[in-house]
């Protein structure tokens, strides 16, 4: 098997914590030789960790692009609103990209990109690891034999989980749309692609509504504070952020703002950084909660829920089907015979990495179809992506006009015609 080379552009948690361990793992199958990353401290950690000379080692991605190529790959894990252009300029060098979900914000950039994946012959995948997961291939599995049926509708809720939303979405760094994602990009792009993998045909219209119900300014207690570590109402809140990151469940996640894990270094950062303002006296803007209703070929329909108002953080699924019914949920999957009545069950093995095994199954199969690649489509290469894609897209236009019916032939045909 020949060992593929790669370059590594956002060495955050995705890029070096999520992806780049592959290589650790499996040496002889990939090799970081460059890193991009504006960061010094996580620039020099992910160079020594993967053995990468200083010379190689770039503050910008302008620097690292700007000369030959020297790598099969090139895995671009940059914030949101800056996929774009080192997409364009890796594909425009020959690199067969990586990309971390979702593609870009403006959905014209999303066809620019596949089409330059095309024009240059190279592979363009996006990081939808939840179809690399044993949990949802068991599922599709399932659908594609029959044992449910065909497909009448399905319920899909994605629990964000009370804290998740607040250090993610309120205080992080997707907690604006202006400079991150909507939020059914950014976090429920996931959802709308494994909608659309299990459907299995094309979405025709969606409708959507939501709102920022409750992080925002007028349901900031009496008494509350700019930050936690002053507020008088600190103790009766269930977002403190001094007790989501000086405990023990969650104090890993302050690596967002601190590289050192003391609680000196912990609270000094709530004092400094975003992660330690009140939620309800941060710049966000992007929804707490959002339904979207969609409609496929056929007839079959699709509704999902994305709420972060729940203790778990977890994805549950309900297919309908004509001969049966699928219902999933953490490692299990149940399903429901209507002729027999017999009840089956499925429990997935709990899996290493992260994402239920999605992050480390995505490199597996990106190496892959790397090796074998001629110009073909592949799971989640980018045009099954911008299908996807489309779908959020259109969803939140439909939120921010009242829930108005968006057709899909319709609204992709009008970007064509801008592009």
């Amino acid at each position: 098997m020949k060992q593929l080379t790669a370059i590594l552009i956002g060495a955050g948690a995705r890029g070096a914590n999520s992806y780049a361990p592959f290589a650790l793992d499996y040496p002889h199958e990939l090799i970081f030789v460059a890193v991009a990353e504006p960061d010094q401290t996580r620039r020099e950690q992910f160079a020594l960790k993967h053995a990468i000379p200083a010379e190689q080692s770039y503050a910008s991605w302008e620097q690292l692009l700007a000369g030959p190529k020297i790598a099969d790959i090139a895995v671009i894990c940059t914030q949101d609103r800056m996929h774009y252009h080192p997409t364009m300029q890796a594909l425009n060098s020959k690199y067969h990209v990586l990309l971390e979900k979702p593609m870009s914000p403006d959905p014209r950039e999303c066809l620019e990109m596949e089409q330059a994946a095309r024009d240059n012959n190279c592979l363009l995948s996006i990081c939808h690891v939840l179809r690399y997961t044993p949990f949802w291939n068991a599922i599709k599995q399932v659908l594609q034999e029959g044992r449910i049926g065909d497909i009448a509708s399905i319920q899909l809720n994605e629990n964000v989980g009370y804290w998740h939303i607040a250090h993610s979405f309120v205080r992080g760094n997707w907690n604006n749309s202006d400079t991150s994602s909507p939020m059914i990009l950014s976090k429920s792009c996931h959802d709308m692609d494994v909608l659309s993998w299990l459907m299995d045909k094309p979405c025709e219209r969606v409708s959507s509504y939501g709102s920022l119900m409750h992080f925002n300014s007028t349901n900031a207690p009496e008494g509350s504070t700019d930050r936690c570590l002053d507020c008088a109402v600190e103790t009766t809140c269930p977002y403190s952020a001094p007790r989501f990151y000086l405990s023990e469940q969650f104090k890993g996640w302050a690596r967002h703002f601190t590289p050192e894990l003391t609680k000196e270094n912990i609270v000094q950062g709530l004092r400094d950084t975003d992660y330690g303002r009140c939620v309800y006296r941060s710049d966000n803007n992007v929804v707490d909660h959002q339904v979207v209703n969609m409609e496929f070929a056929g007839g079959a329909t699709a509704m999902f829920s994305m709420s972060g108002f729940t203790f778990d953080q977890e994805r549950r699924i309900q297919i309908m089907g004509t001969r049966g019914e699928l219902r999933g949920e953490d490692d299990k999957i149940t399903l429901f015979d209507f002729l027999t009545h017999q009840k089956t069950e499925i429990t997935i093995p709990t899996q290493m990495s992260g994402h239920g095994g999605g992050d480390a199954g995505i490199v597996r199969s990106f190496l892959a179809d790397v090796r074998s690649y001629h110009g073909q489509e592949t799971l989640t290469s980018a045009g099954a992506s911008v299908r996807s894609h489309l779908m959020a897209f259109a969803a939140e236009e439909s939120r921010l006009n009242g829930g108005k019916s968006i057709e899909l032939s319709q609204y992709a045909e009008d970007l064509m015609v801008k592009c």
